[in-house]
This record gives C-alpha cells, structure tokens and sequence, in this order.
C-alpha cells in the first residue's frame, strides 16, 4: 500500500500535467478561432449574437403630451412624478390648447 505522502505527491504531478495540458490545448483552441474568424471575416455579433437584454416594447401607445412650460417648451405627459416646472403649480394653466 502507498503512504499518503506518495499518493499527494502523485496528485499534485498529476495537477501540474493537467494543468500543461489545458494552457496547450486552449493555445490551440483560440489559435484555430482566430484562423476561422479571419477567414471568414466574422465579427463579434457574428460569434455572440447581441450583447446584452433584448429590450421588449412596451404593449401600450406613447400618450401626448397634455402640459407645456410656456418658458422653456418642455412638455409632461401628466403620467408619472411631475417635473420641477410644474410642481405645486396649478396645472390648468399649462394645459395645451
């Protein structure tokens, strides 16, 4: 039977091998990639298609614009938390005709 000391020593010879192996076998990897990618004349969205969420349109309509600031332009929906311009304002004065 070996000692335990024989059977680490053999893993961690092992582990170095395996270790070898995989940095020779990836350098082979990306070298054949990058043959192919300028073979092809490939382009990252060609390998990986679109990074990122694919943003999904909202199921409802845009809503016009119901409120102007006559100084700047600026228009507001009146959905959603009011811009400074009209806070504590009286909003019929800024309705679009």
């Amino acid at each position: 039977m070996e000692s335990l000391q024989d059977l680490m020593q053999q893993k961690q010879a092992l582990e170095l091998k395996i270790q070898q192996a995989r940095k020779e076998q990836t350098a082979a990897a990306v070298a054949q990639c990058r043959e192919l990618i300028a073979q092809y004349d490939l382009t990252e969205a060609d390998l990986f298609g679109g990074r990122g969420r694919v943003r999904v349109a909202a199921t409802g309509s845009k809503v016009a614009p119901k409120y102007r600031d006559p100084e700047t332009g600026a228009t507001w929906t009146g959905r959603g938390k009011p811009p400074k311009w009209i806070q504590d304002k009286n909003r019929d004065d800024y309705l679009i005709a």
